[in-house]
């Protein structure tokens, strides 16, 4: 019996342990089976602190702390944002916006509402869908768009041509994979390298490769294509 008593007196202990571990009191012990140690979940405030802290229902203050990092490192786990560090940075906000959008993407109904296939290119939010009526058939994506002086052109488009392999004549024949010209030069396409990088394109609009590849599958030409907005940072 005593032994009995032991073992549920050290069970709880243990337990207990675990709790305070999670609340930051024994920086050393483990967050969760398999994963690093709190104390490496003490990353610095990140850029987007308060805007993943008001996503997550933490209190917006500005600062990181042992909870906030838990909970964005929690974050980025679920959504396969890498390195999962719990670092408020640009790839976790751009995943966020995505998870927000999710359940209605045309939520402000900026995006107009046809019978038919309209690709929407949200600048504001750098942000793409296709829905036809208000179904939506390619589920919302971050994206890149046009850098300041080089801003996608807002409006009505149609998909004019597409080139699958093609490479740009304007920029040292860099590669464009799955390109769907909807304006003069500017394209939906591929970005095989980091999406967010260098403040923005010259005015295609960019897309994960294996997104731009399920977008290539569903689109045509004379598909619509509708743009607002102003992408951060840019004069528009």
């Amino acid at each position: 019996m005593a032994a009995g008593r032991t073992t549920a007196v050290t069970a709880r202990a243990v337990a207990l342990a675990v709790v305070l571990a999670l609340a930051g009191a024994f920086p050393s012990a483990a967050a969760a089976p398999g994963s690093e140690p709190v104390s490496a979940c003490w990353s610095v405030t990140g850029p987007y602190q308060r805007e993943l802290e008001a996503h997550l229902r933490r209190p917006v203050d500005g600062t990181q702390s042992v909870a906030d990092c838990l909970a964005i490192r929690s974050f980025q786990w679920k959504n396969g944002v890498e390195p999962a560090d719990g670092y408020a940075g640009v790839d976790t906000y751009r995943t966020m916006l995505v998870v927000a959008a999710r359940p209605n993407p045309n939520a402000d109904g900026d995006c107009p509402v046809r019978a038919h296939r309209v690709t929407c290119v949200d600048l504001d939010r750098q942000l793409l869908w296709v829905q036809r009526d208000r179904r939506i058939v390619f589920p919302v994506v971050a994206i890149r768009t046009g850098r300041d002086e080089d801003e996608t052109r807002r409006g009505w488009h149609e998909i004019y041509w597409r080139s699958k392999d093609h490479e740009s004549t304007l920029y040292d024949n860099a590669p464009m994979p799955y390109a769907q010209f909807f304006d003069g030069g500017q394209a939906i396409h591929a970005r095989s390298d980091h999406l967010y990088a260098h403040g923005g394109s010259g005015g295609c609009v960019n897309l994960a490769e294996p997104e731009a590849k399920r977008l290539w599958d569903l689109l045509t030409e004379g598909d619509a294509v509708y743009i607002w907005g102003t992408k951060p940072g840019t004069d528009g």
